[in-house]
């Protein structure tokens, strides 16, 4: 799939940095951060928080980059292979499409 995804305009969301910051810290230390999140989605009142990498790919989810060049940027931010990331990437980005948080750019 080759889709360049975009956050959907109506749905609110915002990113806590300092949780990021506390999760690579726990991280790095050898400590459980199982799903903690760091970015906050609303929609239709339900919260859900992303985790790690689910953060990451959504605020690269601006219409600029397709699923592969976030794949790839991510790979090389995370030293990790390209396609382990890019089933993830998939994976995620293609539920944010069936839950109307994703949409394509026009042309």
């Amino acid at each position: 799939m080759n889709r360049v995804p975009r956050r959907h305009p109506d749905i609110v969301w915002r990113d806590e940095p300092q949780q990021k910051e506390e999760i690579m810290r726990k991280l790095k230390t050898g400590e459980p951060v199982d799903d903690a999140g760091w970015v906050i989605v609303v929609d239709g009142g339900t919260i859900h928080q992303l985790n790690l990498l689910a953060g990451e790919i959504w605020l690269r989810c601006d219409g600029a980059m397709d699923e592969r060049a976030i794949a790839a940027e991510l790979a090389q931010s995370y030293d990790a292979p390209v396609g382990e990331i890019l089933e993830d990437v998939n994976a995620f980005i293609t539920e944010c499409f069936e839950l109307g948080w994703l949409t394509q750019p026009r042309q």
